[in-house]
């Protein structure tokens, strides 16, 4: 097998011709002179470049035509040795970690330069050895998957593991996670294991572990510290508050969103404060809303996907209402104008789907504040046309929840008084 994975033709001929394979430290000559690791090439589409890891963690790109030699400095070596497993601290408390397919709880083998996960307890006591010092962790993977391809299904066999675990002794919970759908993961099993006594903290990272600026520890750390020190129930996400690294945030399951592509403050409380925010070492209650629950634990997995997130703007098609009819969708939620609004082009569309029996729902598309519905004759307009307002949720969180409640539901009326029911903070006060 080739040891130079991804290079071909002239790429793959000409590091042929130096001696070096994949992993080797070599020193590349061009107009300037770079120092680092060979790395496997993902882009195939053509061969005229190497990639190289430098010191400082990042990748870089080398076009043939620029390099006027490359010196191999040294071959990893390749030694097996026993598994060096720490033993578990009586003293400590026990927390389980699900991984879903996320890079918080991965290693970058330098070799290979692959991510894998890193989820055995010598594993994780050699990438996070902080965690040791606070609790005993045990890990195990459920899913391998970018988290853009978690679908429910998904998110109704991380709630059946849960369920399956909450009466031994673990503390709390982490569920390491890809950040683009975590928002979508955290509030159905903010629904489906309402009433949780103890915490399942989200946690994921939005840089990868290879780059120097990776905050995939720091999260986890704090994950583990929240757990650990506070009597947090329910769900949590956990990323970073800002972009410095002194301060974490810790969000109710619905009510966060993430609200940028890239920063690693991505992840913002949406109509309140972080729950909690963990300074260093220090943990701060800082919503000043009252978020412990005090329900029975009252696990509820069903859930039934036949609903849209519809998102009103001037121009939209009406027909395409009458596409969701005609598939067979029980629910419409949707992301409407400032305080619940569609234009009356849609009228004829939304009184036929009340028509056809599917409940109709209505958030906001901005960011904060509540619907309300009775203040302008156009609002009034679509309640006498059977849209029910859904205060200040989420839209993506009403999309979860009613999933949920139609699969927990027997008809429409139990459907709205789940939907309209505070259960795990989805309505902020």
């Amino acid at each position: 097998m080739s040891e130079l994975k991804g290079y071909k033709g002239k790429s793959l001929e000409y590091l042929h011709q130096k001696g070096v394979n994949v992993g080797d430290s070599i020193k590349v000559i061009s107009d300037l002179t770079y120092t680092g690791i060979l790395m496997p090439r993902y882009e195939t589409s053509e061969d005229s470049h190497i990639v190289l890891k430098l010191k400082s963690g990042y990748n870089i790109g080398i076009e043939l035509d620029e390099i006027k030699d490359i010196e191999k400095i040294s071959s990893p070596e390749q030694v097996i040795t026993k598994e060096d497993v720490k033993e578990n601290d009586s003293s400590l408390p026990k927390i389980l970690l699900l991984s879903t397919g996320g890079t918080i709880a991965s290693k970058v083998d330098y070799r290979t330069g692959a991510v894998t996960p890193a989820l055995t307890a010598s594993d994780l006591n050699d990438a996070v050895p902080e965690i040791a010092r606070i609790a005993n962790i045990d890990a195990e993977v459920l899913f391998s998957e970018y988290s853009e391809n978690l679908q429910p299904e998904h998110w109704v066999e991380t709630a059946k593991k849960i369920q399956s675990v909450v009466d031994l002794d673990y503390k709390g919970i982490i569920v390491a996670h890809g950040t683009d759908t975590m928002h979508y993961s955290s509030a159905f099993l903010s629904f489906a294991l309402s009433g949780l006594k103890i915490p399942v903290v989200f946690v994921g990272s939005q840089r990868s572990s290879d780059r120097p600026s990776s905050d995939a520890a720091l999260n986890l750390i704090a994950a583990t510290r929240l757990i650990v020190e506070t009597d947090a129930k329910g769900v949590y996400v956990v990323m970073h508050h800002n972009e410095s690294d002194d301060t974490i945030s810790c969000h109710l399951g619905t009510r966060v969103r993430k609200n940028h592509t890239s920063k690693r403050s991505a992840f913002e409380t949406v109509g309140n404060d972080p729950a909690f925010l963990i300074l260093n070492e220090k943990i701060i209650k800082n919503s000043t809303g009252e978020f412990f629950t005090d329900q029975s634990f009252n696990p509820r997995l069903g859930i039934d996907t036949k609903v849209a997130l519809v998102k009103y703007h001037p121009g939209y098609e009406p027909r395409q209402i009458d596409t969701l009819i005609d598939l067979g969708l029980k629910a419409i939620i949707f992301e409407g104008t400032g305080l619940g609004h569609v234009g009356k082009t849609m009228y004829d569309a939304i009184k036929k789907a009340n028509q056809n029996g599917l409940f109709l729902g209505m958030t906001s598309q901005c960011i904060d504040g509540r619907v309300r519905m009775t203040v302008y004759e156009s609002g009034r307009d679509l309640l006498e046309m059977g849209i029910t307002p859904l205060e200040n949720m989420i839209p993506e969180v009403a999309l979860v929840k009613t999933m949920w409640a139609l699969g927990n539901s027997k008809d429409n009326n139990g459907l709205k008084k789940l939907l309209l029911e505070n259960i795990a903070s989805e309505f902020s006060e």
